[in-house]
Parts: structure tokens; C-alpha cells; sequence
């Protein structure tokens, strides 16, 4: 059982802050922020986590099925995340590239204290406490000081990349060689960014690193000495009641100071066939991915190449919704879709065997999701870009950045879209 309490608050950046710190004492974290972005499928505007009640830990092998029987034994709220390479067990493929941040594939936890923040206020859940524990760490929260965080100590060495321009162009080429003989029709193709025998405050980092970016799809994510600092744009899928929508994100130009410049850039995003295209060959493949499960004649595409601006890129994005059918979990789901087709290609799995065979890390967490199960079994997750990884037990600090590759890329420019994917990561950490 739930105790339940509720508070009417703002949820300033202050207080944002005061809840990540006074999170930090446990060793189970997920904090979840929209930063004010409208978000239509959404229902709250932020959401924290912590502390273990019962955890689900597992590598790839039946993973989605351990993940079903977990949940529906629970029958409770779940926050967690699914590494990319879960690909594994709903595909016959492999993940033997290099890993130096060894995330578990599978990781949720069914957290004892949950704080639920909508316009309203919040709504604090506890499972097995009574209302006096709730009253007094609000009251803990509210005066919590923003300087006690665990880890004090930065030194961040030289970020390095895993591939040199020039492999990254031969590898590239390579691609286009199998799009150009019909082997597929689009890869999401990723390189690795990374410091050796570095530490971080991860608070610190992911709250300069939010504030570089203010995305919708927020994440901190604690497990022991793993970390996920993430300014997520994307939404990978979500569940409501019988409706399941997903968000595709393909499509990216830089920003610019001069509003007049960066409403020229979003223009040209807008009218760019070669991006539009990216785009409209994800968008497609997620609706093959829905209609899997979808009551017939319910896929739709709700908003096709839409774009959005963020602090530091303008986005373009799409939407395709279906109804399901009641029988079905939000697992069956997750195990339908995975991985989101924004970060494969097309057709996917081919587009999958290519990736593992050209890039040159192990993509982990990733390009992976964090989210929720609701009691109620609905869901929602977002895609993990834009996001610093760190082993504090390794002191290896990791973010990659890819980019959509097909007929018409030009190498130069696919790389100059990552290196501006990489700027917030890389100032997160520099400064």
C-alpha cells in the first residue's frame, strides 16, 4: 500500500535542485524533467524516484519476459531503463563491441518514495511509510542545502574520441555502399566520445547540463556507481490507457544568436528534403513497429516533420499514435518496438547488423530508454542522446552522438551534425 499526501507547490529551480541533492543520499535515483516544454501525451511535469523497495537487474537474455513476470508480480510503480543492446533478445544479434561503462542491459526498481509534480502541486507516494515519514522528509527537502552532494572532486581529463575523422569517413562510405546496392535504406550510425581515470560531481554536471539544454525529456539516473545524466528531446514511447504514441526525432540544425539567422535555419530544416526524408523513413518504420500490436486501421501519423526549437538545436519530429488492445502489456510493447527506430535504421535489423559491425563501442545505455511503468500499466520513456554516461567505480565518463546516414549524406556533414549534437555534453564537462 501507498501512502499518499499532497502539497501545493511550485517546482522552481530551486527546489529542482534541493530534491536532486537531497536524492543523492540513496543509491537509486530517477529524476525525470519536461523543463516547462508543452507536452501533449504528458502527465506530469517532472517526477522523482528513490530508493529500492525490489530491483529487476539482468543482462539481455529474456530480458523483456523477466521484465513482464517482474511487473506484473509488483503491480506497482517501476523506474528504470532499457540498454540498446536488448536487441538481443528480440532479435538473433550481438553486442561484442568495446565497454568500458558495463551498464546491466535491464535495470528498474520499485522505488519506496515517489514525488509526482504537475500544475497542481505535488503528490508524494510511499510505499509502506506512514504520513509522518512523508511530512518530515518534505520538510528535509525544503531546507536542504545545494552544496552536500557525495562527490566533490572534478578532474575530467582530455575527451577523446573512439574514431578519428578519418575512420569515421571510411566507415561511413562503407554505408553508403550498402544503401547504395539496396541493402537498406537509412542507418543511425554513432560515435563514442570519452575520458579515462575522470571524476565528476554527476549532480553538478547534469544540472549545468540541463541548463545548457532544457529538454523535454530530462533525465538523472542513479544506480550504485552508474550514472545517467541525460537532455534527452526524444520521446521513445509512451502508453495511455489503450493509445500509444511515439515520437521520432530525425532532422537536426544548429541554432543561431540573431533570431532573424536562427528563424532562416529553422526555415531551411523545415524545406530540407534530404533531412525530411530521414524523417519520413523513421516514421514509417515505427508505424510497421505499431501495427504489430494495433487494432486495425488505428496507426496514424498525428504530425509528420514538425519542427521544434530547443536551446541548442532545432528538431524535427513526428508523431504516430494507435489504439491497442486491452489484452496486451506495456511490455508486449517495449518488446514489439525495441530498439526505436530513430536510432537503427531501415529496415531495422539489417540496419542493426551494420551498426554493430562499424561502430566502434558497445552502445550501452545509449540510445537505450529511461522511464516508468505506472500500477495502472501504462508507461513512458524517453530516447537516451544527448546524455553524459559515468562509472564513478572506473572513473570513465562516456557520450556518443550519431547522425542518420542514406543516399544523400555527405560525410562532412554528418560529421559536423555530430560534433554539434556533442557541444552541450562537451561544455557540461569542460566547464
Amino acid at each position: 500500500m501507498r501512502t499518499k499526501k499532497n502539497h501545493p507547490v511550485s517546482l522552481t529551480e530551486n527546489l529542482k535542485k534541493k530534491l536532486l541533492y537531497w536524492s543523492d543520499q540513496f543509491e537509486e535515483v530517477v529524476w525525470l524533467d519536461s523543463n516547462n516544454n508543452s507536452q501533449n501525451h504528458s502527465n506530469y511535469k517532472a517526477v522523482l524516484a528513490v530508493e529500492a523497495f525490489t530491483t529487476i537487474k539482468t543482462d539481455y537474455d529474456q530480458a523483456f519476459d523477466r521484465l513482464e513476470e517482474y511487473q506484473s508480480l509488483t503491480n506497482d510503480w517501476l523506474f528504470g531503463y532499457l540498454t540498446y543492446d536488448l536487441k538481443n533478445d528480440v532479435e538473433p544479434l550481438t553486442s561484442n563491441n568495446f565497454d568500458s561503462l558495463c551498464f546491466p542491459d535491464l535495470f528498474f526498481f520499485q522505488p519506496k518514495k515517489i514525488f509526482l509534480f504537475t500544475e497542481a502541486g505535488v503528490e508524494i507516494q510511499y510505499l509502506n511509510h506512514v504520513a509522518e515519514e512523508i511530512e518530515t522528509d518534505w520538510n528535509d527537502i525544503l531546507n536542504q542545502g545545494l552544496s552536500t552532494s557525495k562527490s566533490k572532486i572534478k578532474s575530467t581529463k582530455k575527451i577523446l574520441s573512439r574514431t578519428s575523422k578519418a575512420l569515421y569517413f571510411k566507415k561511413l562510405n562503407k554505408i553508403l555502399e550498402y544503401i547504395y546496392r539496396g541493402d537498406i535504406y537509412e542507418a543511425n550510425f554513432c560515435q563514442e566520445f570519452y575520458s579515462e581515470n575522470s571524476k565528476i560531481d554527476p549532480l553538478k554536471a547534469y544540472i549545468h547540463l540541463n541548463k545548457i539544454s532544457e529538454p523535454p525529456f530530462a533525465t538523472f539516473l542513479k544506480s550504485g556507481n552508474l550514472y545517467a545524466l541525460s537532455a534527452s528531446p526524444e520521446r521513445y514511447i509512451c502508453k495511455n490507457k489503450n493509445t500509444v504514441i511515439s515520437q521520432p526525432i530525425k532532422g537536426t540544425a544548429k541554432r543561431h544568436s540573431d533570431t532573424i539567422e536562427d528563424e532562416k535555419l529553422k526555415i531551411k530544416l523545415e524545406r530540407d528534403q534530404k533531412e525530411r526524408s530521414e524523417n519520413i523513413m523513421i516514421t514509417d518504420l515505427v508505424r510497421n513497429d505499431l501495427s504489430k500490436f494495433a487494432d486495425k486501421g488505428s496507426v496514424k501519423v498525428t504530425e509528420l516533420c514538425q519542427v521544434y526549437s530547443f536551446k541548442q538545436v532545432h528538431q524535427m519530429i513526428s508523431t504516430v499514435t494507435c489504439q491497442m488492445d486491452k489484452s496486451l502489456t506495456a511490455v508486449n510493447v517495449l518488446k514489439e518496438t525495441f530498439p526505436m527506430g530513430s536510432m537503427t535504421g531501415a529496415p531495422k535489423i539489417s540496419a542493426m547488423k551494420i551498426i554493430e559491425d562499424l561502430e566502434d563501442s558497445k552502445r550501452g545505455l545509449y540510445s537505450g530508454a529511461v522511464g516508468y511503468f505506472t500500477p495502472e500499466g501504462d508507461m513512458d520513456f524517453n530516447v537516451i542522446i544527448r546524455s553524459i554516461l559515468y562509472n564513478s567505480l572506473r572513473n570513465y565518463i562516456s557520450f556518443s552522438v550519431g547522425s542518420a546516414i542514406t543516399a544523400k549524406s555527405i560525410p562532412e556533414n554528418e560529421y559536423q551534425e555530430c560534433l554539434i549534437k556533442a557541444k552541450a555534453m562537451r561544455e557540461a564537462l569542460e566547464n
